[in-house]
C-alpha cells in the first residue's frame, strides 16, 4: 500500500476543506451532525451541504424525501445563526441509480464533481455522507478523476459480520457499489455492531440539551417527540448514528473510535461483501468511544 494512500485512510491533520451529504429530514441524527460539523470549524472548513434523497414513513418518495432534507438543512443553519453557509447549500438526487454506470443528474452532483477538482491527492477534498450515498456515486459517474482528489467517509452498511442490509445502503446499493469500487481512499463507520453504541439518553437530553439555546432546544425536544412515539413513560435512548462519521475527521490519536485498515469489501444485491481485491484498502471503523465523543458533541451543541 503506497505511502499517500496509507495516511489518507487516517484522520487528517490540521484544517481541512470538507462537505456533507446528508438525508437530514430521516431521522434526528442528521441534525446533531450537522450542528457539530459546522461547530467544529477549528478543524473543518464547510465547503457545501448537499441534500440526499431518502424514502420511509416521513417521506412519500426519494425526490420527497430530498426536498424535505434540503429545508431542514436551512432549519438547522437558521437555529445556528449561520446564514452564511445558505448559499453553498445544494438539492441532491431525487432518484436512486438506475444502474452502476448512469448518474442522476442533480445540482450537488454536479457541484460535487466540479468542485473535487480543486483538489489532490496530496490535499484533498472529505466528503462525509450519511444518507444514500447516490449524490456522491452520481459525481463519481460524471468525473471519474475525483477520485484522485477526495476521501470518503461513510456511515452505511452494517459490520462484515452481520452484512449490508441497512438503510443507508439498501436504499441504493448500486451507488454503494460504484463508489466502494471506485478506488477511492474510502472509511466506512458500519451502523449495527458498531456506530450502534452512540447513544444518547433520555436524562442527558433533559439535562444537556433542553432549554439551553435555541439549537439545542430543538435538538432536545426533537428527539424526545420521537423515542416518545414509541417509548413514551419507558426508559430509552436513541442512537445519534451520523455524528461518528463528522468525529472520524477529528479522531487524532484515536480520540473517538478506533479503526483498521482491511481489503476494500464491494456490497453485493444479496446483503453480502466481498473482498475487491488484495491490493485495495480502505479504513474500517470498528469501535467507538461513546462517553468522549459525547462530551464534545454536547459542548460545541452549547457554544
Amino acid at each position: 500500500m503506497e505511502t499517500n494512500r496509507k495516511k489518507l485512510l487516517t484522520p487528517p491533520e490540521g484544517r481541512v476543506d470538507a462537505v456533507l451529504d446528508t438525508d437530514t429530514y430521516n431521522e434526528i441524527d442528521d441534525q446533531f451532525a450537522l450542528a457539530y460539523m459546522v461547530r467544529s470549524d477549528d478543524k473543518i472548513n464547510l465547503k457545501a451541504i448537499y441534500a440526499a434523497p431518502f424514502f420511509n414513513f416521513h417521506s412519500t418518495s426519494p425526490l420527497d424525501g430530498m426536498e424535505k432534507s434540503y429545508n431542514e438543512i436551512f432549519n438547522i443553519l437558521d437555529l445556528m445563526g449561520e446564514k452564511n453557509l445558505k448559499k453553498n447549500v445544494y438539492k441532491g438526487s431525487g432518484s436512486y441509480l438506475s444502474c452502476e454506470t448512469v448518474a442522476v443528474d442533480s445540482p450537488a452532483a454536479n457541484h460535487l464533481a466540479s468542485l473535487a477538482m480543486e483538489y489532490s491527492s496530496e490535499n484533498p477534498l472529505y466528503v462525509v455522507a450519511i444518507g444514500a450515498i447516490t449524490n456522491v456515486a452520481s459525481a463519481m459517474l460524471m468525473n471519474p478523476s475525483m477520485v484522485e482528489k477526495t476521501v470518503v467517509v461513510w456511515l452505511g452498511g452494517h459490520t462484515l459480520e452481520i452484512g449490508d442490509k441497512e438503510f443507508n445502503m439498501r436504499q441504493d446499493i448500486a451507488a454503494a457499489r460504484v463508489v466502494f469500487g471506485s478506488g477511492v481512499p474510502l472509511v466506512q463507520l458500519p451502523c449495527r455492531g458498531v456506530v450502534s453504541a452512540f447513544t444518547l439518553s433520555g436524562p442527558e437530553v433533559k439535562e444537556y440539551l433542553l432549554g439551553k439555546n435555541p439549537l439545542a432546544d430543538f435538538l432536545a425536544k426533537n428527539t424526545i417527540e420521537e423515542a416518545e412515539s414509541y417509548a413514551k413513560g419507558k426508559a430509552w435512548t436513541r442512537v445519534i448514528w451520523d455524528v461518528t462519521a463528522v468525529a472520524w475527521l477529528l479522531n487524532e490519536n484515536d480520540r473517538f473510535m478506533l479503526s483498521r485498515v482491511i481489503n476494500t469489501h464491494i456490497p453485493n444485491y444479496d446483503n453480502q461483501y466481498n473482498i475487491a481485491n488484495s491490493n485495495s484498502y480502505m479504513n474500517y471503523v470498528y469501535f467507538i468511544k461513546r462517553d468522549e465523543l459525547m462530551t464534545d458533541l454536547i459542548n460545541k451543541l452549547l457554544k
